[in-house]
């Protein structure tokens, strides 16, 4: 079972750019779909972008597209999100997720612990 750490949360004004990363221990994220998902207070976590498992194909949640970039380094097991333009909306914790299944925007597998991200305006 893969292991998965967030990092990169904090404080940002609207406009502004955070990168979060996910370092992933245990198992190689080669086996996985990887993913970004939010949970903003009072709301249910929702799915905000996915790639594959050699980073060829992406897929993005209507919100993020344009602004939000999911990459990976299978060397480095590790997962990105370069977040840009960054609107309070936005605010909610992120997590990181792992699917050993196929591309889905559905909030399944494994998961990290989440990072706090908070965009002030």
């Amino acid at each position: 079972q893969v292991q998965l750490v967030e990092s990169g949360g904090g404080l940002v004004q609207a406009g502004g750019s955070l990168r979060l990363s996910c370092a992933a221990s245990g198992r190689t994220i080669r086996t996985y779909v990887m993913g970004w998902f939010r949970q903003a207070p009072g709301k249910e976590r929702e799915f905000v972008a996915r790639i594959s498992r050699s980073g060829s194909n992406t897929y993005y949640a209507d919100s993020a597209k344009g602004r939000f970039t999911i990459s990976r380094d299978n060397a480095k097991n590790t997962v990105y999100l370069q977040r840009n333009s960054l609107k309070p909306e936005d605010t909610a914790v992120y997590y990181c997720n792992a699917h050993p299944g196929g591309f889905t925007t559905a909030p399944i597998g494994y998961w990290g612990q989440g990072t706090q991200v908070t965009v002030s305006s």
